[in-house]
């Protein structure tokens, strides 16, 4: 493997001889949770992989995500069940209350076995990227601080330019970077071609624990105006995680410009009531605020060419599904199963993964559709919100959650060891 020293983003080899692998060249852009769960994978079927991540570290933090069902298969065949378990938020289930904190409604971690509202695997964004680089980075070249800046593909490969000035060729290149992907952008047009906005914008940060919170997740609803103020537990004590909510039909902040949304968000919740003014205290000293539409990408292909996507960065279904992450992870074995099924061969290799996710991916931006709808400010011309009570929904719930094959691969490689001698990364300041 070429690895350069450049001014930004370089990758340094610590270990072993040196030893030329020799599966493909893939590179991955994303470092989350669906890029190093792909780099899981790729490595496991022999593929030599890189990835490319443009923050300088790993994200800490974000909301809380779930694995539910077939996603949670996934994890026992990662063999990271003891891993993720031991990050995991630990919630014992959610109450929603009311402007007094009076409870309402009661829902529990281990309702529905465990795929509830609150599902049996539930933790932050942050630490599970934590537990899926901490299992890849000995076997996989890490890139932090760097961005692809141009590609260019033909039928062998995939020449790719990177901002810190690195050029280098690839066989495969994937974009795991997220709804706002920029290798989208750049391979298969703008974003308003592919983003759906659902009408409501989510806001999340960590703040101190001084509301007594201890494994229940606590929820405000405003039921006029269709705001909710929301608390949740983590491993950490001494913190929480708040969360807001707000439908806005006109968003137009940047993803990036955080002041601008801090300023929107503090106008969307004025006057909510609830632990809302305490918990917006917390605004401007805490160092992982996010805010964005609920937005879902839809697109006719998740591929072109050398060039596949995966994760949200190709079917976003929106936090309001609640698969986001289990779409990720079932989305990076089949990807990476498929490719190494197919010889490595893109065109066969794409093809057979969209087959096998296109009807799992639509089952979950159903009930992403249909979560928002429910949370829409009831009006004059407002259509009737989704009836949950029947079958329909409980047959649409199983497609989501259960509703993709796992084959086994048996006649593909798949070695647990590292492929290649141990990587670590860096960028320098």
């Amino acid at each position: 493997m070429s690895v350069d020293d450049s001014d930004q983003g370089h990758a340094i080899r610590t270990g072993g001889q040196g030893t030329r692998v020799s599966g493909p060249r893939v590179l991955v852009a994303g470092a989350s949770i669906a890029g190093p769960a792909l780099a899981h994978w790729l490595r496991r079927r022999g593929a030599e992989v890189t990835v490319v991540e443009r923050a300088p570290e790993l994200r800490p933090g974000g909301q809380a995500v779930d694995a539910r069902g077939v996603a949670r298969e996934v994890i026992g065949r990662m063999g990271l069940d003891a891993a993720v378990r031991a990050a995991c938020t630990d919630t014992a289930g959610a109450h929603t209350v009311d402007a007094d904190g009076q409870v309402l409604e009661t829902f529990r971690a281990d309702d529905d076995g465990g795929d509830g509202f609150i599902a049996d695997i539930e933790i932050l964004r942050g630490d599970l990227s934590q537990v899926l680089y901490d299992d890849t980075r000995d076997g996989v070249e890490y890139v932090f601080g760097d961005r692809i800046a141009e590609l260019a593909q033909d039928a062998d490969g995939v020449d790719v330019v990177f901002a810190g000035g690195n050029r280098r060729r690839f066989d495969l290149v994937v974009g795991a970077d997220g709804p706002h992907s920029e290798l989208r952008a750049m391979v298969f047009g703008p974003h308003e071609r592919f983003l759906r906005h659902l009408g409501h914008v989510l806001a999340f940060y960590s703040v101190p624990n001084e509301f007594g919170l201890d494994r229940w997740l606590l929820e405000y609803q405003d039921q006029e105006s269709g705001r909710s103020a929301l608390l949740r537990p983590v491993q950490d004590a001494t913190r929480a995680m708040a969360m807001f909510y707000f439908a806005s039909a006109d968003f137009d902040v940047d993803h990036r410009d955080v002041a601008a949304q801090k300023v929107l968000l503090r106008e969307r919740m004025a006057g909510l009531g609830w632990l809302a003014p305490d918990i917006l205290a917390h605004l401007d000293d805490t160092p992982d605020f996010y805010l964005d539409q609920v937005a879902q990408v839809v697109m006719d292909r998740w591929s072109s060419g050398r060039v596949g996507l995966l994760g949200d960065a190709a079917f976003c279904s929106s936090p309001m599904s609640g698969q986001g992450t289990g779409l990720a992870l079932v989305g990076a074995y089949l990807l990476a199963g498929e490719l190494a099924a197919a010889g490595w061969d893109p065109d066969a290799g794409f093809a057979r993964y969209e087959a096998r996710m296109r009807s799992f991916v639509e089952a979950n931006q159903e009930i992403g559709r249909l979560n928002a709808r429910s949370r829409d400010v009831p009006g004059p011309d407002a259509e009737p919100g989704p009836d949950f009570a029947g079958e329909w929904f409980t047959e649409l719930v199983g497609r989501a959650i259960n509703g993709v094959e796992l084959p086994d691969y048996a006649g593909v490689p798949d070695s647990a060891a590292p492929a290649g001698s141990p990587i670590t990364s860096s960028a320098k300041p």
